[in-house]
């Protein structure tokens, strides 16, 4: 990838034109999708429309595949995050998280996603923590300012 652009991204979405910043959004996650060519939009895209049919063990065995087989493929590990997320696998999806954000530290996704699981394992601080370094990536997220008065509350 090259850097300068995704330097420029990565400040766009600094910018208070909102649409500036979804465009910036838009561009970093295709660029994400696409790290890995035909074949690793292929196998997420795969792994998706299996997740949207309820298969979400096929999904997992796929995106572990991918993992395994493109070890510095952030946006694998992301999915797969995701996944391990939504049917309530949270250590998983956190550890997933965390390779992600050593993959790609601006990952924002990754880092919200991070939060989501600290939150829903009742670590609000971590939670906190991770929803900041988000927000240090994406200061006009809504959700994530959102997420972390929530959390303050919890914590109160």
């Amino acid at each position: 990838m090259d850097s300068l652009f995704v330097s420029s991204l990565l400040e766009a979405l600094k910018n208070p034109d909102e649409t500036v910043r979804d465009q910036a959004t838009k561009k970093l996650w295709r660029l994400w999708y696409q790290q890995k060519g035909i074949y690793g939009l292929e196998m997420i895209d795969r792994s998706q429309k299996l997740m949207d049919s309820g298969h979400t063990d096929e999904a997992e065995a796929l995106l572990t595949q991918l993992t395994h087989e493109q070890r510095d493929f952030a946006e694998a590990w992301n999915r797969r995050a995701y996944l391990y997320y939504s049917i309530g696998k949270y250590e998983k999806s956190l550890a997933d998280c965390l390779v992600t954000i050593q993959i790609n530290p601006f990952h924002f996704g990754a880092l919200h996603g991070l939060g989501l699981c600290y939150a829903a394992l009742g670590e609000y601080s971590k939670a906190i923590a991770a929803f900041r370094r988000a927000l240090a990536i994406q200061p006009y997220s809504l959700v994530n300012q959102k997420l972390i008065l929530e959390c303050l509350l919890r914590l109160s």
